[in-house]
């Protein structure tokens, strides 16, 4: 192993924890103060940094690839949570549009290059993973022609939801790693996980109807 290679996965390995810390602290503090908008940010920076390092083994290094899809989700995820809060319900800039359509190429280059190479992959993972992000992007792409008031409506609940994807991506891929031997079980139950904390958000959101209006920008 290389001197640049191992520098490349400390640093990997050393940010998705910081992103981890700084993502969890961000879903519990006040949504309102100006904690949650400075670890939210922490957590971006930090996500940059995986993607970064990420994308550095798999093409340099030519580590694992099933590791590229959920750092594309967990990426775009977070590009878009992000998004949606500084629109503020606005229709989507030319940068909105071109992201969500490069990552649906990419998800489709993706499926292309494992079947193509024949490689080994979990369908319950991959499937849920591209589908995801898929999904993801395609909503992004739909707001183009969504009305501002359904935009501004959705806001936070957007916001809830991608942001809680990213973190949850990065929890499935760090667990997925440190825990192999309990594979797939501990690659999809932080998604479980997270899919249960995105309801209660969406059901604690229900209930406070404009809180964000006074809430740090992130």
């Amino acid at each position: 192993m290389t001197l640049t290679h191992t520098i490349n996965i400390a640093t990997h390995v050393t940010t998705g924890s910081l992103a981890l810390i700084a993502g969890l602290t961000a879903a519990v503090v006040s949504k309102t103060g100006k904690w949650h908008a400075r670890f939210g940010r922490y957590f971006m920076w930090m996500i940059m940094v995986v993607i970064l390092t990420g994308l550095f083994g798999i093409f340099v290094f030519n580590r694992n690839n099933f590791l590229l899809v959920i750092t594309m989700l967990s990426g775009y995820a977070c590009f878009s949570g992000i998004r949606s809060i500084r629109l503020n319900g606005q229709k989507p800039k030319l940068l909105d549009c071109l992201v969500p359509i490069l990552a649906i190429a990419s998800a489709m280059y993706y499926i292309y290059y494992v079947f193509a190479l024949g490689m080994y992959w979990s369908p319950v993972i991959t499937y849920s993973t591209l589908g995801t992000l898929l999904l993801l992007a395609m909503y992004d792409l739909l707001k183009t022609v969504l009305s501002v008031t359904f935009l501004k409506k959705a806001i936070m609940y957007e916001h809830a939801y991608k942001m809680i994807t990213a973190l949850t991506a990065i929890a499935s891929a760090f667990i997925g790693t440190v825990f192999p031997q309990y594979k797939p079980y501990s690659q999809f139950m932080p998604s479980v996980t997270g899919f249960v904390c995105i309801i209660i958000a969406f059901v604690w959101l229900s209930n406070k109807p404009g809180f964000y209006k006074n809430a740090e920008p992130v």
